[in-house]
Protein backbone atom coordinates (compact mmCIF):
# COMPACT_ATOMS: atom_id res chain seq x y z
CA UNK A 1 0.00 0.00 0.00
CA UNK A 2 1.32 3.53 -0.74
CA UNK A 3 1.35 5.68 2.23
CA UNK A 4 1.43 9.26 2.33
CA UNK A 5 4.89 11.10 2.59
CA UNK A 6 4.37 13.53 5.63
CA UNK A 7 5.95 17.42 4.48
CA UNK A 8 7.85 19.49 6.60
CA UNK A 9 5.98 20.81 9.71
CA UNK A 10 4.67 17.56 10.31
CA UNK A 11 5.29 16.79 13.79
CA UNK A 12 6.69 13.13 13.27
CA UNK A 13 9.65 14.48 11.66
CA UNK A 14 10.93 16.63 14.66
CA UNK A 15 10.18 13.39 17.13
CA UNK A 16 13.00 11.14 18.27
CA UNK A 17 11.36 7.75 16.74
CA UNK A 18 11.10 4.13 19.19
CA UNK A 19 13.42 1.41 18.72
CA UNK A 20 11.88 -1.30 16.84
CA UNK A 21 11.16 -3.98 19.08
CA UNK A 22 11.39 -7.83 17.96
CA UNK A 23 8.03 -8.78 17.87
CA UNK A 24 6.24 -5.69 15.86
CA UNK A 25 3.87 -8.17 14.02
CA UNK A 26 3.10 -5.69 11.00
CA UNK A 27 6.86 -5.10 10.54
CA UNK A 28 6.77 -7.39 6.93
CA UNK A 29 3.37 -4.87 5.90
CA UNK A 30 5.39 -1.81 6.96
CA UNK A 31 8.31 -2.55 4.97
CA UNK A 32 6.52 -3.53 1.49
CA UNK A 33 4.53 0.00 2.38
CA UNK A 34 7.20 1.76 2.55
CA UNK A 35 9.42 -0.06 -0.47
CA UNK A 36 5.82 0.69 -2.64
CA UNK A 37 5.62 4.15 -1.47
CA UNK A 38 9.75 5.06 -1.93
CA UNK A 39 9.46 3.35 -5.40
CA UNK A 40 6.05 5.37 -6.17
CA UNK A 41 7.65 8.61 -5.02
CA UNK A 42 10.63 8.73 -6.88
CA UNK A 43 13.08 7.95 -3.45
CA UNK A 44 15.87 6.23 -3.18
CA UNK A 45 15.42 6.31 0.63
CA UNK A 46 12.83 6.33 3.19
CA UNK A 47 12.58 6.65 6.65
CA UNK A 48 9.48 5.62 8.68
CA UNK A 49 9.06 8.83 10.36
CA UNK A 50 8.35 10.24 6.65
CA UNK A 51 5.38 7.85 6.67
CA UNK A 52 3.75 8.66 9.97
CA UNK A 53 5.39 5.86 12.02
CA UNK A 54 8.10 7.31 14.73
CA UNK A 55 9.97 3.94 14.85
CA UNK A 56 14.12 3.52 14.14
CA UNK A 57 13.76 1.92 10.31
CA UNK A 58 14.53 3.22 6.91
CA UNK A 59 14.73 1.56 3.96
CA UNK A 60 17.26 2.56 0.69
CA UNK A 61 17.58 0.99 -2.76
CA UNK A 62 20.72 2.52 -4.80
CA UNK A 63 20.43 0.70 -7.19
CA UNK A 64 19.64 4.19 -9.91
CA UNK A 65 23.35 4.98 -8.98
CA UNK A 66 25.05 1.33 -9.91
CA UNK A 67 26.18 3.24 -13.19
CA UNK A 68 28.27 5.85 -10.96
CA UNK A 69 29.38 3.67 -7.97
CA UNK A 70 28.56 -0.26 -9.20
CA UNK A 71 28.78 -1.43 -5.84
CA UNK A 72 25.49 0.23 -5.31
CA UNK A 73 23.90 -2.68 -7.60
CA UNK A 74 23.25 -4.61 -4.55
CA UNK A 75 22.54 -1.57 -2.48
CA UNK A 76 19.05 -2.27 -1.60
CA UNK A 77 18.62 -2.45 2.27
CA UNK A 78 16.45 -2.59 5.25
CA UNK A 79 17.83 -0.44 8.37
CA UNK A 80 16.48 -1.05 11.72
CA UNK A 81 18.01 0.14 14.83
CA UNK A 82 20.93 1.53 13.71
CA UNK A 83 23.44 3.36 15.08
CA UNK A 84 26.21 5.69 13.40
CA UNK A 85 29.02 5.43 15.40
CA UNK A 86 32.14 6.62 13.92
CA UNK A 87 32.28 9.13 11.10
CA UNK A 88 35.42 10.44 9.09
CA UNK A 89 36.56 13.87 9.73
CA UNK A 90 36.74 14.59 6.18
CA UNK A 91 33.46 16.07 4.62
CA UNK A 92 32.28 16.06 1.26
CA UNK A 93 29.34 18.76 -0.28
CA UNK A 94 26.85 17.09 -2.10
CA UNK A 95 22.91 18.42 -3.48
CA UNK A 96 20.30 16.85 -1.21
CA UNK A 97 16.32 16.49 -1.98
CA UNK A 98 13.76 15.23 0.52
CA UNK A 99 10.36 13.75 -0.17
CA UNK A 100 9.21 15.50 3.24
CA UNK A 101 10.52 18.82 1.59
CA UNK A 102 9.41 18.63 -1.73
CA UNK A 103 10.57 20.97 -4.52
CA UNK A 104 13.86 21.94 -2.37
CA UNK A 105 17.29 20.79 -2.96
CA UNK A 106 20.27 22.14 -1.17
CA UNK A 107 24.20 21.52 -0.80
CA UNK A 108 25.06 20.11 2.32
CA UNK A 109 28.84 19.12 3.57
CA UNK A 110 28.62 15.58 5.66
CA UNK A 111 31.07 12.78 6.89
CA UNK A 112 32.70 11.42 3.52
CA UNK A 113 32.65 7.74 5.65
CA UNK A 114 30.59 6.35 8.05
CA UNK A 115 30.49 3.25 10.70
CA UNK A 116 27.12 1.61 11.57
CA UNK A 117 25.48 -1.15 13.33
CA UNK A 118 21.75 -2.23 12.58
CA UNK A 119 19.67 -4.99 12.34
CA UNK A 120 18.15 -6.57 8.96
CA UNK A 121 14.97 -7.26 8.23
CA UNK A 122 15.10 -10.85 9.71
CA UNK A 123 16.63 -8.96 13.25
CA UNK A 124 20.60 -10.56 12.32
CA UNK A 125 23.11 -7.60 13.24
CA UNK A 126 25.20 -6.25 10.42
CA UNK A 127 28.47 -3.67 10.75
CA UNK A 128 29.86 -1.90 8.04
CA UNK A 129 31.18 1.05 6.42
CA UNK A 130 29.92 3.19 3.93
CA UNK A 131 31.23 5.94 1.79
CA UNK A 132 30.35 7.54 -1.28
CA UNK A 133 26.24 7.68 -2.19
CA UNK A 134 25.84 4.86 0.43
CA UNK A 135 27.09 6.96 3.11
CA UNK A 136 25.20 10.18 1.99
CA UNK A 137 21.53 8.93 2.04
CA UNK A 138 22.34 6.23 5.08
CA UNK A 139 23.04 9.63 7.05
CA UNK A 140 20.12 11.43 5.43
CA UNK A 141 18.00 8.87 6.47
CA UNK A 142 19.18 8.41 10.01
CA UNK A 143 18.75 11.89 10.68
CA UNK A 144 15.34 11.42 10.39
CA UNK A 145 15.18 9.13 13.29
CA UNK A 146 17.02 11.60 15.30
CA UNK A 147 14.09 14.87 14.54
CA UNK A 148 16.36 16.45 11.79
CA UNK A 149 16.08 17.10 8.47
CA UNK A 150 19.07 17.89 5.79
CA UNK A 151 18.28 21.92 6.06
CA UNK A 152 19.30 21.72 9.70
CA UNK A 153 23.23 20.92 8.19
CA UNK A 154 23.15 24.09 6.28
CA UNK A 155 24.70 27.52 7.59
CA UNK A 156 21.92 30.02 9.89
CA UNK A 157 22.58 32.28 7.41
CA UNK A 158 20.98 29.47 4.13
CA UNK A 159 18.60 28.41 6.86
CA UNK A 160 17.08 32.00 7.41
CA UNK A 161 16.68 32.71 3.64
CA UNK A 162 14.86 29.32 3.17
CA UNK A 163 12.81 30.17 5.93
CA UNK A 164 10.24 31.39 3.34
CA UNK A 165 10.22 28.08 1.26
CA UNK A 166 10.09 26.00 3.99
CA UNK A 167 6.95 27.98 5.71
CA UNK A 168 5.22 27.56 2.36
CA UNK A 169 5.76 23.61 2.53
CA UNK A 170 4.31 23.56 5.94
CA UNK A 171 1.18 25.87 4.96
CA UNK A 172 0.56 23.37 2.05
CA UNK A 173 1.74 25.64 -0.49
CA UNK A 174 3.94 23.15 -3.19
CA UNK A 175 3.61 20.99 -5.60
CA UNK A 176 4.81 16.92 -5.32
CA UNK A 177 3.46 14.08 -7.84
CA UNK A 178 3.06 11.50 -4.92
CA UNK A 179 0.31 11.41 -2.01
CA UNK A 180 1.39 14.19 1.07
CA UNK A 181 0.40 14.78 4.28
CA UNK A 182 0.55 17.78 6.67
CA UNK A 183 0.94 17.59 10.27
Amino acid sequence: MIRSIHVHGSPVLRQQADEVPRDHADLPQLLADMYETMYASGGIGLAAPQVGVPLRLFVVDLSPYADEEPALLDMKKVFINPEIYDESDEEVLMNEGCLSIPGLTEDVYRPEKIRLRWLDENFEPHDAEFDGHASRVIQHEYDHLVGKIYTDHLSMLRRTLLRGRLSAIARGDYTAKYKTKQK
